[in-house]
């Protein structure tokens, strides 16, 4: 079934819509949880919690990129998860280690002015994407939007550990050059 049409299931608040959804998008939704979060109840239970979202959010909104925009919401209530499960013992894993590493280079967001240079971020954020090579972009994002470990990422791409880390401080590198060049706090 198309994007559009399991929208319009939403907009009937067709109970379909969930079953549609989890038909076209579960496996997604769980790979992303599971990226984040370890246990795969924890996964199974923000999956389920990314299909209510969608259904007290649509409508009134109506998702452009709906895959991209299922995406984000599992990813978000994951991190808040995840973030709830860590609040007493900050352990390792790789989310924390992916942040830690990406801390260097893009602001925290905590302040004012961080709320404010969001819009800006996400503009630079998509330029410095677009203008990274495939393999640099696909290894950027393996790393911090799915937080998958470097020894992953290697076999994935058929590259070096060394090669991904390499990659990594570069991208580094020019994101935090091109934040700083935006005028954006560190």
């Amino acid at each position: 079934m198309e994007d559009t049409q399991i929208i319009e299931l939403y907009f009937a608040r067709s109970e379909d819509a969930i079953a549609q959804t989890a038909n076209k998008y579960g496996g997604y939704l769980r790979m992303i949880a599971g990226s984040i979060l370890p246990g795969r109840e924890d996964r199974d239970e923000c999956v389920q919690d990314t299909y209510l979202r969608t259904w007290e959010t649509i409508p009134p909104q109506r998702p452009q990129y709906f895959r991209a925009w299922l995406g984000c919401l599992v990813r978000t209530i994951s991190i808040s998860r995840w973030r709830a499960l860590h609040a007493v013992k900050r352990g390792g894993g790789e989310y924390a280690l992916s942040l830690e590493e990406l801390g260097e280079c893009v602001p925290a967001s905590d302040d004012t002015a961080g709320v404010v240079d969001r819009v800006t971020l996400s503009a630079v954020l998509d330029r410095f994407l677009a203008a990274r090579r495939p393999i640099d972009r696909r290894i950027f994002l393996q790393r911090y939007w799915y937080f998958r470990p470097v020894k992953q990422i290697a076999r994935d791409c058929g590259v070096a550990e060394g090669s991904v880390k390499a990659s990594l401080h570069r991208s580094r590198s020019v994101l935090r050059r091109m934040l700083e060049e935006e005028g954006i706090a560190l």
